[in-house]
């Protein structure tokens, strides 16, 4: 977080590189005002026609063109994944402070580059990342309860994520999509570092992961689309995450044990089934084998799912004209990264992977998978309509 801002301004110019489903998404959103201070100053894409899509906005193809410091003060990165890394590099080395679409990075190595760029700068950039999911009253609240003690020790965590339904056209929406080589991995990588970066931001990391990783169970795809985690925390506590792409009706349920009770988020809402004595506590001391503790039923009242998208731009424009504390900075990209790749690297090598991991080995491993991907050019390609992707959570 940037605390003293060098020069004052009162609106920041941003620059995105990327005009696909979110990097326009982004740029509609600017242009309709929902972003106080902000100036949708230049966009770029490799697409030279994609710069018609929005008349009167400085269009680039090249984004070393486009990172100039008399263009823009900051630039939000929407690219295909492997591209984020060595942009953000540029864009850090430019002087610029950066917006990073999740993932920050496809793997941990990539992330500890991005990271010591960002460090090398010594705080005068802000580097966020768009976790807009830290914005929703929901998971702000589940924080809240399992950070602040009102769950005492926490000993275990389900959590059932299977509402990211993808078809096969989405997959067959860009020749990059759904490979090893074009965007290194499927559903964890690409949907799921929201609930991965929200499990490590609410639980903390794991110390260990085994993960069950299907390829293509639902679609013609080559990287995972059906997971099933389980995690071992330090305290002896156990998770177990489940996610996929080809589930319909899909599920989101959350369900957290602790000592004082069982938290469940389920269809927008909270509840809170409140142990009066803690478990273990209740345990060592009843004289009766069959009994249990006696429960509070407490519904907690959440506002809506927040800002989302626009709060982290509102956000990250905060922070570089008032120095205002990130919600989702970018160095803790690597978090929901490293958890991917272990799940992965889990389910390949069939064994418990132990954290925090060894990002050469994932590194390695990845780059055999992509000596064996599908080219793009066989990968056939099919436009879909345009879709509000302001209503996808992603």
């Amino acid at each position: 977080m940037v605390k003293d801002v060098s020069k004052k301004q009162e609106t920041v110019r941003l620059g995105i590189i990327g005009l696909g489903n979110m990097g326009s998404a982004h740029a509609r959103s600017i242009l309709g005002g929902t972003v106080p201070d902000c100036q949708l100053a230049a966009v770029c894409d490799e697409d030279a026609g994609a710069g018609g899509r929005f008349p009167g906005v400085p269009f680039f193809k090249d984004p070393a063109e486009l990172m100039n410091p008399s263009v823009i003060d900051a630039v939000l990165i929407a690219t295909p994944h492997y591209s984020h890394v060595p942009l953000g590099i540029a864009a850090l080395g430019a002087g610029l402070h950066l917006l990073m679409e999740k993932p920050i990075a496809v793997h941990k190595n990539d992330c500890q580059r991005l990271v010591s760029a960002y460090r090398k700068r010594r705080g005068k950039q802000v580097f966020s990342a768009m976790f807009n999911q830290r914005t929703d009253s929901l998971y702000l609240k589940i924080r809240d309860l399992v950070r602040g003690g009102e769950l005492g020790e926490i000993r275990r965590v389900n959590w059932i994520i299977t509402d990211w339904f993808r078809t096969e056209a989405y997959y067959a929406s860009g020749g990059w999509r759904a490979t090893w080589a074009g965007e290194g991995g499927g559903v964890l990588l690409n949907q799921c570092p929201h609930n991965l970066d929200l499990y490590q931001w609410i639980f903390g990391m794991p110390a260990s992961v085994r993960g069950f990783c299907t390829m293509g169970r639902y679609h013609d795809i080559e990287v995972e689309d059906d997971v099933t985690a389980y995690f071992e925390h330090r305290n002896g506590g156990t998770g177990v995450f489940i996610t996929s792409t080809g589930e319909s009706p899909g599920t989101n349920r959350l369900e957290v044990t602790g000592e004082r009770g069982k938290l469940v988020m389920e269809g927008g809402k909270l509840s809170f089934t409140r142990n009066e004595i803690p478990m273990s506590e209740f345990s060592a001391s009843s004289r009766e084998g069959f009994t249990k503790p006696a429960v509070w039923d407490i519904t907690i009242p959440v506002e809506k799912r927040g800002e989302q998208h626009v709060g982290i731009l509102k956000n990250f424009v905060g922070a570089i004209l008032r120095g205002e504390e990130l919600l989702a900075p970018g160095v803790e990209g690597i978090h929901s990264v490293e958890l991917g790749n272990a799940i992965l690297m889990s389910s390949l090598q069939g064994k418990t992977i132990d954290l925090p991991m060894l990002g050469a080995a994932y590194e390695k491993l990845l780059k055999k998978l992509v000596s064996t991907s599908k080219s793009r050019k066989k990968r056939p390609v099919r436009r879909t309509t345009v879709e509000d992707f302001g209503k996808s959570f992603r």
